[in-house]
């Protein structure tokens, strides 16, 4: 799955109550054109993980939800980061400090 994809499935996931998952919506959520979001719902729905489904009240509306493949698929994805984040975030942390210290000390030879 591409990150992008990624992404949309946790923008979907993540819209607060009251927010409709619309492609306008998640396009702003995203900060990306209409027009490339309505290309990775696309894609998403050719891969069984978002379904389309028209608004009961406006017939022109058009709703994009999670399906269970899609669900699943982030559960998963979530989890795997989890677990790289716990195995190499120490490692990250301890890179960043060093590059912090770096900058300091050239910031004082300056």
């Amino acid at each position: 799955m591409e990150p992008r994809q990624h992404q949309l499935l946790l923008t979907i996931k993540g819209l607060p109550s009251g927010q409709r998952p619309v492609i306008g919506e998640l396009a702003e959520r995203m900060q990306i054109q209409h027009h490339s979001t309505v290309e990775l719902v696309n894609r998403l729905e050719s891969g069984g993980f978002v379904r389309r489904h028209r608004s009961d009240k406006d017939r022109r509306e058009v709703f994009v939800a999670l399906t269970s493949k899609g669900e699943r698929v982030l559960r998963q994805l979530s989890l795997d980061h989890s677990t790289e984040l716990r195995t190499q975030g120490p490692i990250l942390v301890i890179a960043l400090k060093h590059a912090m210290r770096t900058a300091a000390k050239t910031g004082k030879n300056k």
